[in-house]
């Protein structure tokens, strides 16, 4: 499970590319319950998602020109420069190269060999996101790919997670963990697009999944402010109850009600 004691390759931050935050804002300000603080005037417009004080995710402009508006996961690392060198040996491409982010840390960002994006996190002042695995914050990560094996032979290259081939139904499911952190710290999976599904043009993309107290009642929230539920919301056992949703303005994301374990 995720935690706040944070680990090389296990995910520490996760931020929001919206056309417009300060809608966006009002948008999970009103799901979530989160609201906006501004990283200040130097940030570009970014800034952090608090609840309760404390910051669960970050939010920013899109910066790149057809850029879509998305979310996007941040996992650690000790070296930026070196997971830099790391992603191009497996396959992956560098679309950002590590840079500084005033004393808060360094990060980069990459695309796996299957497309999916995602970014990394050497922490400075800042070590990730306060709280994890509570209400609304941050409680899993999840690839969508084209190429489950081939994304988990890059991630194992990169990282060094541990992988474990999941049976769940039809789909072809892989649960990941950092290095040495077992079964006990797995902190996302990677599945394959089922057969039944006609690839086309789906891209591979990470997705967060937030916790939250009642996954039906979130679900119908943001169904109320703009946003729409991409699937039905099921039960799996031994998990939780689920569904896959997209905001306003086509950034998607997943809500879940654990199990109590």
């Amino acid at each position: 499970m995720l935690t706040t004691h944070y680990v090389p390759g296990a995910p520490v931050w996760l931020d929001l590319g919206a056309p417009d935050t300060g809608a966006a804002a009002a948008f999970y300000g009103t799901v979530f319950g989160w609201e906006f603080q501004s990283a200040g005037p130097d940030a570009g417009g970014y800034g952090m998602f608090q609840a309760d004080g404390k910051t669960v995710a970050g939010i920013g402009p899109l910066m790149a020109e057809g850029a879509s508006p998305a979310w996007t996961i941040y996992f650690q690392t000790a070296d930026a420069e070196a997971t830099a060198q790391a992603v191009s040996a497996a396959g992956g491409d560098v679309r950002a190269e590590p840079m500084d982010v005033f004393t808060a840390g360094r990060l980069a960002q990459f695309t796996d060999p299957t497309g999916g994006e995602f970014a990394v996190w050497q922490p400075g002042d800042t070590r990730g996101v306060d709280v994890v695995n509570v209400p609304n914050s941050l409680c899993w990560s999840e690839l969508h790919t084209t190429d489950a094996q081939a994304a988990v032979d890059f991630y194992r290259q990169v990282f060094g997670w541990e992988a474990e081939r999941t049976p769940m139904a039809d789909v072809d499911y892989t649960v990941v963990s950092p290095p040495g952190g077992g079964r006990d710290a797995t902190h996302g999976g990677i599945m394959q697009f089922p057969p039944q599904i006609e690839v086309g043009d789906l891209k591979s993309r990470w997705y967060p999944y937030f916790e939250v107290e009642d996954c039906d009642t979130t679900v119908a929230a943001v169904a109320a402010n703009g946003g729409t539920a991409l699937t039905t919301t099921d039960d799996a056992p031994g998990i939780g109850r689920m569904s896959m949703v997209l905001d306003p303005f086509g950034a998607q994301f997943a809500v879940i009600t654990s199990e109590a374990g």
